[in-house]
């Protein structure tokens, strides 16, 4: 019997085709089709988030959507929003990132939930990535995770209509208000 190969981050960057894919624990997994809803939480949250991208140290970030991070040779995972405080990373970054990011977060897709509320949330509780949001676009809620003693710990919780119509401060974002209607698609 013949062992799997685990691929790496050079088969990723050399994979043929256009879809898109990412490397997840060494193997080429498929990304999902994006869907409205996706679309419309990563866009309310980058516009919401725009003030503390334009600021220069302190307080600045950068926040990319669909941004590929490398975590080891056989983990480049392509997330749906990741930032990088400005303190750390002052120069425009470039290419595929090695440095960890400040924050991620996972917008979830149908078919695909394991991946993120699972798979990354422990990769990158174990990596030590600081903050970690999950938003579920069609149950409309976030969950944000800060590391504490090596281990993620919910800071803010909202779902639900009731919920998730408010503004709100969340870490690491105290510095603004993030509008939880806007993110969930109420223009209204």
């Amino acid at each position: 019997m013949e062992a799997q190969r685990f691929l790496t981050i050079d088969d990723l960057l050399t994979w043929p085709g256009d879809e898109r894919v990412e490397l997840i624990d060494g193997e080429i997994v498929q990304r999902p089709m994006s869907r409205f809803e996706h679309g419309q939480a990563q866009t309310a949250l980058i516009g919401q988030a725009f003030p503390l991208v334009m600021q220069r140290q302190p307080g600045g970030w950068w926040i990319v959507p669909e941004i590929s991070v490398r975590y080891n040779e056989h983990h480049c995972p392509s997330h749906d929003l990741a930032g990088w405080r400005k303190e750390r990373l002052p120069e425009r970054p470039s290419g595929v990132m090695t440095l960890l990011p400040d924050w991620v977060c996972e917008i979830l897709s149908p078919g695909h939930e394991r991946k993120d509320t699972v798979t990354h949330f422990l990769r990158l509780q174990r990596a030590g990535v600081p903050f970690y949001w999950i938003v579920s676009p069609e149950d409309r809620a976030l969950i944000a995770y800060a590391l504490d003693d090596g281990g993620y710990r919910a800071v803010f919780t909202a779902e639900g209509p009731d919920e998730t119509s408010a503004k709100v401060r969340i870490p690491p974002f105290e510095a603004i208000e993030i509008d939880l209607g806007l993110l969930f698609g109420d223009l209204e």
